[in-house]
């Protein structure tokens, strides 16, 4: 178990809190948070634009896939000259946090030409679920198709409401996947072995489970947890030296920067450094030592939405930093390490809420917005 540590920020006053619209981020009523660090070292260029597009990534030779809540899963030429829409695409439940979410390449996509998504599907009565599937992309011309479109992952169970779906993916060095799974804002599923809510999960590629997981014995849902006690997890990425990280939004304060380990209970909604939204306190990290406590943390909140680890040769100043997406934040944070110790090292001012963060194949960085008409923009060195 890693000893709990944090950082203090600077602070400056930027007005009063921002809600954040849909419910997934809140600034902290005290209105403070970090200065940028120096100038910015990139100019920025538009792209494209997109109509609450959630996630997206490069293809090899520069297309992009981008996923638009809505149900929409748009493949971009480079530099934006043109878009298809992909047909075959699942129904989502739209709504809230809720309709399609992210969308990944399999390790071996070159090959099989495999793409794996998230998205929310309606359970019975008024109730709702994140699902995670995989289809092969195949284009034909100016045409662009899903085919094969299996479900190999649900939440379970499907509850009311439409928060906290969390339904990100990654693909460890092994090629091993990974998902996170929010708590639905309930809670005690975090902690109940039954529910595979407020989880990290790790499968096979197909969807099948690993043997060697931690709680493999248990059976049912249990067999699928790599770690437990998580609230709503937006960014997960594996660092260069092959390590596991995922960043959370906390509730009323403490979003969370965790190093991901086997078998690691991360304690909420026991612990906590934010508290309630009704003003009711939650225990600190501190005071539970037997659950594992975050690397970096942030009151007032960021609203992390999505994290890649930078390895590009754009920007040598951020090679092997973490850049995270800022929501209520509107910002570009870019957190670096040290061991086993991370800090925030700059805050970049976006004007804009961040819905994710990508790296391009020349080492640009690209940042999606949230909402109507979001930009996609390109980072490049500034001249």
């Amino acid at each position: 178990m890693r000893a709990f540590s944090f950082f203090a920020l600077p602070v400056l006053a930027f007005g009063a809190a921002a809600c954040n619209a849909q419910g997934d981020g809140l600034a902290s009523g005290n209105g403070a948070a970090p200065a940028a660090t120096g100038e910015r070292p990139f100019a920025i260029e538009e792209v494209a634009r997109f109509e609450e597009p959630w996630a997206m990534t490069f293809l090899p030779g520069g297309h992009a896939l981008v996923t638009e809540k809505a149900g929409k899963l748009i493949l971009l030429a480079p530099n934006g000259a043109s878009r298809i829409e992909v047909a075959g695409v699942p129904r989502v439940d739209y709504g809230g946090q809720g309709g399609f979410g992210d969308v990944v390449l399999h390790p071996n996509f070159a090959t099989n030409n495999l793409v794996y998504l998230s998205w929310v599907e309606a359970g019975d009565g008024d109730t709702r679920g994140a699902v995670v599937g995989r289809a092969r992309l195949v284009r034909d011309g100016g045409a662009a198709r899903l085919d094969g479109l299996q479900v190999i992952w649900r939440q379970s169970p499907k509850v009311e409401g439409r928060g906290h779906f969390s339904h990100r993916i990654a693909f460890a060095p092994d090629g091993k996947l990974f998902i996170t799974s929010g708590e639905r804002q309930k809670f005690t599923p975090a902690q109940d072995m039954n529910q595979n809510l407020g989880k990290v999960i790790r499968l096979n590629d197909d969807g099948s489970v690993p043997a060697d997981n931690p709680f493999a014995a248990q059976g049912g849902v249990a067999a699928q947890v790599w770690t437990l006690g998580h609230r709503n997890l937006l960014g997960i990425a594996f660092a260069p030296d092959g390590r596991l990280w995922t960043n959370e939004m906390g509730p009323k304060g403490g979003d969370e920067l965790n190093r991901i380990e086997r078998g690691s209970n991360y304690g909420y909604p026991i612990v906590s450094n934010g508290d309630h939204y009704d003003g009711k306190d939650i225990p600190d990290h501190p005071t539970r030592p037997e659950f594992n406590a975050p690397e970096a943390w942030w009151t007032p909140v960021i609203s992390p939405s999505s994290m890649i680890f930078y390895t590009g040769n754009r920007f040598p100043a951020w090679r092997g930093s973490a850049l995270i997406g800022g929501l209520s934040s509107e910002a570009l944070i870019r957190v670096s390490f040290s061991g086993d110790s991370a800090r925030e090292a700059e805050r970049f001012p976006m004007g804009k809420r961040i819905r994710e963060v990508e790296q391009g194949q020349d080492g640009s960085v690209y940042l999606l917005e949230d909402g109507d008409g979001a930009r996609l923009l390109r980072l490049v060195p500034a001249r």
